[in-house]
């Protein structure tokens, strides 16, 4: 499969080829304005014009200047970063460009963190270094445990970790230098050390348990299992293939460039406001059932459908405009997304342990009858990463509340390489569309009496 870029989704720095023995093509634009016939030359950098230099097109003195409109960002390039690389139509995914599919092979998550954060994989000496920083954090203050259980018995867990990771900044005031590097560093082990931690009281206190201290003796994700399921025994030992499924599925939401809670972590971020702020602002936008939610919903599909028999007619209802085929199509993949295929290879590892799910033959017979029809097909609906995580989330013994929170911790790295990455770039100003006006024109107040 080619990881060749796509106009449009050009690298940085890349330009298309020339053709023939002659001079390259100038990197311009030519634009003509036919309100007033003037003729423009716009730069065009990395496949971009820069939406500033519109400004110069006006129709007079009083004019501000074009502006573009484009609601939701469908086509417009907010920043300049490093981080993850997408090819939709090929159905790639790398960060910091490796392959997706290699990182979830031979990697676990603490050390994709660190490639995406820091933007290469560390030593061997690095690595035990990260971890065991990490590990030796992960312990929140005692006041944390007095806080989650001003919550309501019944609170949403996600609702709870919007709160308690916006709460951690009142813990460490010298968050807010954020131009200190050593102070940002602490800040960067702290959040991935204790969102887990967060996380598993959430669920705890969702669950009425009492909440459960972390071991620095397991692994990242062997130890958030731990906090969340151990009860009475000495020693949790988790199962060490739903450690590792949940560390991959950790690794396949670590980043996704910009969507809508890294649009929001550096939105708030631009503001200077410190990281734990800026990453609540991002586990809020993942609240929205719009973003995080997607997996439960495909998961209520499936168990909707809930035999094999009845998916033709489910199709059916999807292609009359009466059903929604959840867990299918994506924003930016306009190709099978990668990160469906690996989690396929570790629902088996998952069912193993836990036990077969029934809802399993209808996810595999649902995505081989919408595969094979072209209606579906031609409108680039291909599974994307939600279709099964709700389906291994499920089996892991996880209850569907949980679902966005263990989206949450996976996402954390990207966040916060995001929000690192906008913090030293020197273009990096704060956030501020503009807007188009469509209201009333001015007119004269009239008071109470004469309405």
């Amino acid at each position: 499969m080619s990881s060749a870029p796509k106009a449009g989704v050009r690298r940085p720095g890349q330009q298309p080829d020339a053709s023939g023995n002659g001079p390259p093509p100038q990197q311009t634009l030519t634009v003509t304005d036919n309100r007033t016939g003037s003729t423009y030359e716009l730069a065009v950098t990395d496949g971009t014009v820069r939406a500033l230099d519109l400004r110069q097109i006006k129709t007079g003195d009083g004019d501000f200047g074009l502006m573009s409109y484009d609601p939701a960002y469908m086509n417009t390039a907010s920043c300049r970063s490093a981080i993850t690389y997408i090819d939709g139509d090929d159905g790639v995914l790398q960060h910091r460009g490796y392959p997706i599919e290699q990182l979830c092979e031979h990697s676990t998550y603490l050390e994709v963190a660190y490639l995406i954060i820091n933007g290469e994989l560390p030593s061997r000496a690095q690595l035990e270094n990260w971890v065991h920083e990490i590990t030796v954090h992960t312990f929140v203050h005692e006041n944390v445990k007095d806080f989650m259980q001003g919550f309501r018995y019944d609170a949403n867990p996600m609702g709870m970790l919007v709160a308690s990771v916006g709460a951690l900044s009142t813990f460490y005031p010298d968050a807010n230098q954020i131009h200190d590097e050593q102070v940002r560093q602490i800040q960067i082990i702290r959040l991935l050390a204790k969102m887990p931690t967060l996380a598993a009281f959430a669920f705890r206190h969702n669950m009425g348990q009492p909440y459960v201290y972390p071991d620095n003796e397991l692994d990242y994700a062997g130890n958030f299992l731990g906090m969340m399921y151990k009860m009475t025994e000495l020693k949790y030992r988790p199962d060490p293939r739903l450690a590792r499924a949940l560390d991959v599925l950790f690794i396949l939401h670590a980043d996704h460039e910009q969507n809508a809670s890294t649009s929001a972590v550096r939105s708030v971020g631009s503001t200077q406001v410190d990281p734990y702020t800026a990453v609540a602002a991002g586990v809020a936008a993942l609240y929205g059932p719009m973003h995080g939610g997607a997996n439960e919903a495909a998961l209520r599909m499936l168990a909707r459908i809930g035999k094999v028999e009845n998916i033709p007619a489910f199709l059916e209802g999807v292609k009359a405009g009466e059903e929604r085929l959840m867990g299918f199509g994506h924003r930016v993949y306009k190709n099978y997304d990668p990160r469906a295929r690996i989690i396929r290879k570790h629902l088996d590892d998952v069912f193993e342990v836990r036990g077969r799910s029934p809802l399993l033959d209808v996810a595999a017979e649902l995505e081989k009858r919408a595969l094979a029809d072209e209606y579906f097909t031609s409108r680039k609906l291909y599974p994307n990463v939600d279709f099964y995580t709700g389906l291994i989330y499920r089996a892991m013994g996880f209850p569907t509340k949980m679902f966005t929170v263990l989206f949450a911790i996976g996402r954390l790295p990207g966040w916060i390489a995001q929000w690192h990455e906008m913090i030293n770039d020197p273009q990096t100003r704060i956030g501020r569309p503009r807007q188009l006006y469509t209201g009333a024109a001015e007119r004269a107040y009239v008071g109470v009496d004469g309405r």
